[in-house]
């Protein structure tokens, strides 16, 4: 920031053609422009100035003159002109890419402060210690064998999904869009999705050829009785509905297996926060009921982090998919990491401290219509007014939080989507307030 200690001889020196005065105004709104000098900078006195320039008085009153006239500088009576970006470069780089909010309470993200790095870290030496150089040759296309078959079992053992052909890729994402892609080369170009949902996997499924039908979700998911005739593929969240958080009921369950069987349709089955259930364990995958008509897909993106670039995909057997497998060493060190215990242990103790930071967040809220906090990293507090308005004035106020309408491909019920994976626990208390001065000032 420009203050007391600017050389502002050097910074505002004219140059160029011209009368002085007019080079002084050129240089001081480049400087303006460009962000050297930012917003409420006071300039120099007049006086004070031309000394610096070695020029009269009146160069520089001509050019602030000017430039007040333009607007980059506000002057006032018996106080300092000051710099007022207006438009331009300046105002438009800052809504391109605003300041970082002090509390980040958008969901997607786990506990980026509780990685476990040592852990981590000691996978990695074990590989590189233990490993045959052979394995550092190209990566194999659907990934290591080693974590494929570790997945493989842990994803039994603890998800109850059945046997099937795993595939390692970069993420959920990244095994979505190999599916859909697959679909649209046998010639099923349209997609059933959840509305409100994931924003990403949509505009993934897009970006692979298909065509999106929305399909509504209630209190029991997705409504399967709603799926558009002619459509032969549908996604779904059923262990935890992002973002309404609810659970695939039983009785849907069985329907959305029979429209799979009755379409001869496939099943893409993300299996979004299914490690972090708090009131009971999860329900199984839906993958693990019919293998032959799921694809399930999972990653370590919200539960390690998502720079690691790890995810998987059970595939039916007669489904073939591409995907780019993630670097040799990190899935030797995932698989090292859930061989030695050392995932479930870390899930454990995140189970722990995610569900006591979902109290404290719920106590902070006070007498809120909150809903989907019995799993996952995320809840939805239900507004009585405009939910866009109170975004902003959160984002005012220091508080990043998104407006539910951002997941849905129609405006509904007003309800704001709080993530509270990566929120500091010292933060919890103080980010509920400023966001509830928000909803009342909004």
């Amino acid at each position: 920031m420009a203050g007391s200690q600017t050389n502002w001889g050097v910074l505002l020196a004219p140059a160029g053609r011209g009368p002085k005065h007019e080079q002084l105004a050129r240089a001081l709104r480049q400087a303006i422009r460009d962000g050297t000098l930012e917003d409420g900078v006071a300039v120099p006195p007049s006086r004070q100035l031309a000394a610096d320039l070695g020029c009269s008085r009146w160069v520089v009153t001509q050019a602030y003159a000017q430039l007040v006239a333009e607007g980059y500088l506000a002057g006032r009576t018996g106080s300092a002109t000051r710099v007022r970006h207006v438009g331009g470069a300046v105002a438009a780089r800052e809504r391109a890419h605003p300041a970082p909010p002090r509390y980040d309470l958008a969901p997607g993200l786990p506990d980026l402060r509780n990685f476990p790095r040592r852990p981590w870290a000691e996978a990695v030496r074990e590989v590189l210690a233990t490993t045959p150089h052979t394995d550092f040759g190209l990566p194999e296309p659907g990934g290591h064998p080693r974590l494929r078959r570790v997945l493989g079992e842990y994803l039994r053992r603890v998800r109850g999904a059945a046997p099937g052909t795993v595939l390692v890729c970069g993420g959920v994402t990244d095994g979505v869009t190999g599916v859909c892609r697959a679909l649209v080369e046998r010639g099923r170009t349209r997609l059933a999705v959840e509305d409100p949902g994931w924003t990403r996997l949509r505009r993934a499924a897009e970006g692979a050829g298909m065509s999106v039908d929305p399909v509504p979700v209630d209190d029991e998911g997705i409504d399967v009785g709603r799926i558009p005739a002619g459509v032969r593929a549908v996604l779904v969240t059923p262990a935890h509905q992002f973002p309404t958080g609810t659970v695939l009921s039983p009785r849907r369950r069985a329907a959305l297996l029979a429209w799979a069987r009755d379409v001869d349709g496939l099943i893409l089955e993300d299996d979004y926060d299914a490690e972090f259930r708090y009131d009971r364990r999860p329900v199984g995958t839906v993958q693990g009921t019919d293998p032959g008509r799921v694809a399930l897909f999972g990653s370590v993106s919200k539960t390690l982090s998502p720079a690691l670039g790890i995810g998987w995909a059970v595939l039916p057997p007669q489904w073939t998919v591409t995907a780019r497998p993630p670097p040799v060493v990190d899935q030797l060190a995932l698989a090292g990491f859930v061989e030695s215990g050392g995932y479930d242990r870390y899930l454990r103790r995140a189970r722990l401290r995610y569900r006591a930071r979902r109290d404290r967040l719920v106590a902070a809220l006070g007498p809120a219509r909150l809903s989907g906090a019995a799993a996952g990293l995320h809840l939805v507090l239900h507004l009585d007014h405009d939910a866009a308005a109170v975004v902003r004035q959160a984002r005012r106020n220091g508080v990043k939080v998104t407006d539910l309408d951002d997941y849905r491909t129609a405006a509904g019920e007003p309800a704001l989507v709080l993530g509270y994976g990566n929120l500091a626990d010292t933060g919890v208390e103080t980010a509920a307030r400023l966001l509830r001065q928000a909803m009342t000032t909004a």
